[in-house]
């Protein structure tokens, strides 16, 4: 059965706000490490990873918005600002990809790269789950909670399938108003000629079942953790 919908209490409103300064410690460790890195080396070869932070932050402002806002805002305004973060949402997984561009270099030691990138994979992955949850949530207020699962495997899957797009095609989220042929005609064809394009159903099925199974065990562990309290 759906959930009611009720206004957010006190207590619910203190989590966001330590989430929201927990996100935050771990994002300006994230822009740190990088700082200090363009700093010491005079390089920005991975500065990059400041925009694609941004970018991966864009869904959970949104999903925040929504979720603060849950009891007030009407059908009309929910479906198309879910769109926007289904749109927006493949970018917060997105970044653990970045892990491709670690090598050794001789300007700086191989651990501090590899320290750099894990903490902004983190964050993406972090930021992804938390949006996800508030987005979960929502559906399972108004559908009931199986719908709210099916939703977030779905969300899940297509952010997987977002990833390819992205790291193998190079397309943006933007590329929806700005390149939307191309991108169209890309993705039909990967639909309606599937074995053609094993790589894409490779990265998107086996991206897919890790983000599904991580999700489920922040999920569990979330409720582990209030259960023991």
């Amino acid at each position: 059965m759906p959930i009611p919908l009720a206004t957010l209490a006190l207590p619910q409103i203190r989590q966001r706000l330590n989430l929201i300064l927990l996100l935050g410690a771990s994002l300006a460790l994230s822009v740190v490490l990088i700082a200090f890195r363009v700093f010491f080396t005079q390089q920005i070869t991975f500065a990059f990873l400041l925009w694609n932070l941004f970018l991966a932050f864009i869904p959970f402002g949104l999903s925040t918005m929504l979720g603060l806002s849950a009891g007030r805002l009407k059908a009309r305004v929910l479906l198309p600002v879910g769109l926007v973060w289904l749109l927006f949402f493949p970018n917060a997984p997105y970044i653990l990809t970045d892990l491709f561009h670690l090598e050794r270099r001789v300007s700086i030691p191989y651990w501090y790269d590899l320290a750099l990138i894990l903490s902004c994979a983190w964050n993406g992955l972090m930021l992804a789950y938390a949006s996800l949850i508030d987005m979960q949530t929502l559906v399972a207020r108004r559908l009931g909670t199986g719908a709210g699962w099916a939703f977030a495997t779905v969300a899940l899957l297509l952010s997987s399938f977002g990833i390819y797009l992205g790291r193998y095609l190079r397309f943006n989220s933007w590329d929806v108003v700005t390149n939307p042929l191309t991108l169209f005609f890309d993705i039909v064809s990967r639909l309606l000629h599937p074995f053609s394009h094993p790589s894409t159903w490779g990265v998107t099925l086996l991206y897919g079942v890790f983000l599904v199974l991580g999700y489920a065990t922040v999920r569990l562990l979330g409720r582990m953790g209030e259960e023991s309290i």
